[in-house]
């Protein structure tokens, strides 16, 4: 590598996982032409690149807050755009970093267009677990779950992290901003050995925040996207400690299995028209349209009364979500809402985003297998819209639960 050229991470290489990087390359040849190329290793071992060519300005710099990508993984103004075009070769692959306490590591460097050599390179490390933020694995009763507690004596709001699968990544993340978090997944064994979910798991969660001595007394925050989603409304319907619901790119019917509450079944599942199911030319499906509509007389036993809440609700759909028909869903449940006189209630909708929202900067996915039915599911969305959309929410998230979790 040259001794000369200098590639930085401003303002620090070292930073949280959800927070943007400057990337710079100085001392070039004016106009040089040069590629930037990332990698990155997830947790099943996989590895995910990315790359893109830049022109150096007559200073001999390279500055991706302001200079273009000429080509590529992607192409113009993208900042953060070598960590969200991550990309593993084989098809269908989603980054795996659903843990907290290892960062995400990624391997910036820049090479000689002509060449190929590599001139400079520098580790980006981004962290899910800040300074002072404790992780106690939780197994109590039927709580079981990962609790993140921020430093400091509080009391702090909570918020129930609801993932349909296990995932500590925006539990981990939102107790670096000040709240109280408890990871909890809707599946602990696989989806085809489930017959039925029971709410009362996910209520003694609530119970559970509620206890811990930091937490304020003003109840409890639910975060859920997809299947966790609609386990999310029928908690703000049936639990009174819900004071605020964030439902992404979810159904308004509960979906896969029947849900109990207090040994009584509350809803049938809603009917999945597998004949629906679309399947793309690069092997995986869109799966938008496989969930009969709740509103037909079939699926009425589904439908969540989300209207005798009353907690604040801030329903999120992006128009390309290719997995639900989540923008038709929370159409419907605006409507409904309306019917009854209510305004508790904002929703958001991302033109260009898919399926998979997440805490920003991380690695966009296609396509990857779907987890609770038998297919590789296509999730929507173009890149650099739906990155845009993640950085978007991601503060909407937190202000939303700091304006309702006082």
């Amino acid at each position: 590598m040259s001794s000369q050229i200098r590639l930085t991470l401003l303002p620090r290489a070292r930073c949280f996982f959800d927070e943007p990087v400057q990337v710079k390359v100085t001392r070039l040849r004016s106009r040089q032409v040069v590629t930037l190329r990332a990698r990155s290793t997830d947790e099943r071992g996989v590895v995910f690149s990315s790359s893109a060519t830049y022109r150096a300005d007559d200073k001999g710099e390279v500055d991706l807050n302001k200079h273009p990508s000429l080509g590529g993984s992607y192409v113009g103004v993208e900042p953060m755009g070598l960590l969200w075009s991550l990309k593993a070769e084989a098809l269908h692959q989603y980054f795996e970093k659903g843990k907290s306490l290892e960062p995400h590591v990624v391997i910036i460097s820049v090479h000689d267009e002509e060449e190929g050599r590599a001139l400079a390179e520098a580790t980006s490390e981004r962290l899910l677990l800040g300074n002072g933020v404790t992780r106690l694995p939780v197994n109590e009763g039927n709580v079981n779950g990962v609790l993140f507690t921020p430093p400091g004596a509080g009391p702090f709001p909570a918020v129930l992290d609801l993932n349909t699968f296990p995932s500590e990544k925006k539990a981990a993340l939102l107790a670096n901003k000040g709240f109280v978090v408890l990871a909890l997944c809707v599946f602990n064994v696989k989806p085809e050995n489930t017959k039925e979910i029971h709410l009362d798991r996910f209520r003694d969660g609530i119970d559970f925040l509620q206890r811990q001595p930091k937490v304020s007394g003003q109840g409890v925050g639910v975060l859920s996207r997809s299947k966790a989603a609609d386990i999310a409304l029928s908690l703000s319907a049936f639990v009174l400690a819900v004071k605020a619901c964030v439902w992404i790119n979810g159904c308004n019917a509960n979906t896969v299995v029947p849900l109990y509450y207090e040994n009584h079944q509350i809803f049938s599942s809603a009917q999945v028209d597998y004949s629906s199911v679309i399947h793309t030319e690069s092997g995986a499906y869109i799966l938008k349209f496989a969930i009969v509509n709740p509103l037909a007389e079939e699926n009425k036993e589904s439908l969540i009364p989300i209207e005798q809440a009353k907690a604040q609700f801030l329903f999120v759909a992006s128009e390309d979500d290719m997995c639900l028909n989540s923008k038709a869903y929370m159409d419907e449940m605006v409507e409904r809402l309306k019917r009854h006189e209510k305004n508790n209630f904002e929703s958001v909708c991302y033109p260009r985003a898919g399926h998979m929202l997440e805490p920003p900067y991380g690695p966009y996915c296609r396509s990857c297998p779907q987890g609770v039915y038998p297919y590789r599911a296509l999730w929507g969305g173009e890149p650099s819209g739906h990155a845009a959309a993640e950085v978007h929410l991601w503060k909407k998230i937190q202000e939303f639960f700091r304006a309702h979790l006082r």
